[in-house]
């Protein structure tokens, strides 16, 4: 009798098992195939990002390289092969090497949009500062002070990498608007900033003296007056292109370079 109790037993257990496995190993089959396509998700999406850097990496590599010759436009279009990239640190350092290019021939105002859009690109605000400082620089050496100052103000907050570099320009603008009081405050709170470098803080400390002094009080006029200039005429190396050209693209092709770097 306990072998048929046991027997009776066992089948009652395995029918019970029998309904369980075919209730829930559906759900189990689902739950494992949304997994594995999560899975191969990720890593198809990590290989992309992977692929793509490199493809960026090889593009900005070459426009570096024919940076480095002086070939302005041939360098731009490989900037640009690593500007639409989706590794977003290429395609900011890319983007910036171009505005480095348009700075370099003299056109500004297409400069300017590249660094705006290498600013937004950039992953970090490393990088991303950087190119808004350079736009804003950009943007007072050409008198457009109110459009600087909307790019200067951010970047001057205490908790951003170039805070004593962007309120020193703002300083500098506040005085080319003919403003030496609100710019010797900002120059206050820079002498006083201990994340400034010590240059920066020197340069400070002189400006308010000379502002004390009256020193800068003509500097509007100053600047007015260096815009009216008429352009310089060109160089020994523009008149003569065919001498000495290798040398004389050297200092440009750096330039372009050491913008995107800082």
């Amino acid at each position: 009798m306990v072998d048929v109790f046991e027997e009776v037993d066992e089948q009652i257990r395995s029918d019970h098992y029998k309904v369980l496995a075919r209730r829930y190993l559906p759900w189990i089959g689902g739950v494992l195939g949304v997994a594995l396509v999560v899975a191969l998700g990720v890593w198809g999406y990590t290989r992309y990002q992977l692929t793509s850097a490199q493809n960026a990496s090889v593009a900005y590599a070459k426009g570096l390289d024919i940076l480095s010759r002086a070939d302005f436009e041939q360098a731009y279009s490989a900037f640009g092969l690593a500007a639409r990239s989706p590794s977003r640190a290429y395609r900011s350092m890319a983007l910036m090497q171009q505005a480095g290019i348009r700075v370099d021939e003299h056109r500004l105002d297409d400069a300017i949009p590249l660094f705006d859009q290498a600013a937004k690109a950039a992953p970090n605000p490393v990088l991303g500062d950087a190119a808004g400082l350079k736009a804003a620089y950009i943007l007072m050496d050409e008198g457009k002070l109110p459009d600087a100052e909307a790019r200067l103000k951010p970047l001057s907050d205490s908790k951003r990498p170039y805070a004593a570099m962007a309120l020193e320009a703002l300083a500098m603008a506040k005085l080319q608007e003919g403003h030496p009081n609100d710019a010797r405050s900002d120059f206050v709170v820079l002498s006083l900033m201990n994340a400034a470098p010590e240059d920066v803080r020197q340069r400070a400390q002189v400006a308010m003296m000379m502002i004390d002094s009256g020193y800068l009080a003509g500097v509007p006029a100053i600047v007015a007056a260096a815009r009216a200039l008429p352009p310089l005429p060109p160089s020994a190396e523009q008149v003569a292109p065919d001498q000495g050209q290798g040398d004389a693209a050297g200092p440009d092709s750096q330039t372009s370079q050491a913008g995107a770097a800082q």
